[in-house]
């Protein structure tokens, strides 16, 4: 079954054509042959305006997590059973009013974004009508091309190579420094515990887990088309420019936090 002719998608697709090329269309004068690319990048950027809120509230939650964080070591401290200390942390995060995956909302929220971009580059037809948008180009470079095939394939150009690699390199770079930013400066997470309760989630792994995001993303930017990659590398841009504005504003960039201290056994 292919997703794109699912009713919500399908919708989805036809309403991002039609900003993509009215916005191309109107900035061409201007951009010339990179339209469809620049048009890509400002609804980009249009998206992250619009998802500021988001950002927002991902911010509040990381300062929650740092309000909680001594308690969090001293349940560490209290509880060795690592059963009990999943139990207590959660029963900790509730009464907080605290979400320890607050940080994956703006990460769902750009998924449809994404799932629009890519399928605009793949999709040989939009609402019946032949897709214009496989027709564009970036510095020369089709974008419904992807780094890893093009290569795989032995078509790539130089350009595409330099480009690629440059968009890969940004990527790796500003999500490793956003995800430091993200990241509190607390104690050691809880070991994983062997059976967790029914209907428990597990965050022990969630730290580890953070530590792939670069290269995850960076994966994926190989792989899809050049258009979805200008995406990836515009947004991780923003976020990291948003971290640093409203980490400076609320207080919870690394030089203004220092992990709670230890108490001393008895």
């Amino acid at each position: 079954m292919n997703i794109y002719e699912f009713l919500p998608i399908k919708l989805l697709i036809r309403g991002a054509y039609w900003l993509v090329t009215t916005l191309s269309d109107l900035i061409e004068p201007v951009a010339g042959a990179q339209s469809a690319a620049v048009a890509i990048i400002l609804l980009t950027l249009a998206v992250r305006l619009l998802l500021i809120p988001v950002g927002r509230s991902q911010v509040k939650a990381t300062l929650a997590r740092q309000r909680i964080a001594p308690k969090l070591a001293e349940l560490q401290r209290k509880y060795k059973n690592p059963e009990v200390l999943q139990r207590k942390t959660m029963e900790l995060y509730q009464t907080e009013k605290a979400s320890p995956f607050a940080g994956c909302l703006p990460v769902l929220a750009q998924m449809p974004v994404l799932m629009a971009v890519y399928g605009l580059f793949i999709l040989p037809d939009v609402d019946g009508h032949p897709n214009e948008l496989l027709t564009k180009s970036f510095l020369g470079i089709p974008l419904d091309a992807g780094l890893a095939p093009q290569l795989f394939g032995g078509t790539i150009s130089l350009t595409h190579a330099l480009v690629g690699v440059a968009i890969m390199v940004l990527i790796g770079v500003v999500t490793q420094v956003s995800r430091r930013l993200l990241t509190p400066p607390t104690q050691a997470p809880a070991p994983k515990p062997a059976n967790l309760p029914e209907g428990m989630p597990d965050l022990s792994g969630m730290t580890k887990m953070m530590s792939f995001v670069p290269f995850i993303t960076v994966f994926i930017a190989a792989i899809v088309p050049l258009a979805a990659a200008l995406y990836l590398a515009t947004t991780t841009t923003w976020t990291l420019c948003e971290r640093l504005v409203l980490g400076k504003i609320y207080g919870t960039l690394p030089h203004a936090q220092k992990p709670a201290p230890e108490k001393p056994e008895a």
